[in-house]
């Protein structure tokens, strides 16, 4: 047969054989995608996490001292407020760093764009 005589069932058959291989490819570039942004997002959430963990260590016995120390040129309770609010202030800066990096985490950028391709192609077809 011509491609002009087709039966509609068999025009039929191949548009909804060409939307599900276009949704079978979709799902696969959005998986591949959603991957590659996790491994963004877990290098994130590692330095992030390791960050905090060697701050809380390494800065507990440095705190102490200059808490010691102040306390030789002001009351107890004011170096233990002003190490605390120095304290304060690093982790802040920490955390602020954390955040900006999962912000540059995008979710299948490429899978949005060629979804919104695949739906006008299908509207192209429906006219």
């Amino acid at each position: 047969m011509q491609n002009g005589n087709r039966p509609i069932s068999a025009v039929l058959h191949d548009i909804v054989g060409n939307i599900q291989h276009i949704v079978r490819s979709e799902m696969r570039l959005a998986k591949t995608e959603l991957r590659e942004e996790l491994r963004k997002s877990a290098s994130a959430g590692v330095m992030l996490g390791v960050g905090v963990v060697g701050l809380m260590f390494s800065v507990l016995f440095v705190l102490l001292a200059a808490v010691y120390a102040l306390s030789l040129v002001v009351p107890s309770w004011m170096a233990a407020l002003i190490v605390g609010a120095g304290l304060g202030l690093i982790a802040a800066v920490c955390v602020a760093i954390g955040i900006s990096r999962f912000k540059r985490v995008r979710a299948a950028p490429k899978t949005t764009a060629t979804v919104k391709e695949n739906v006008e192609w299908a509207k192209q077809l429906t006219r």
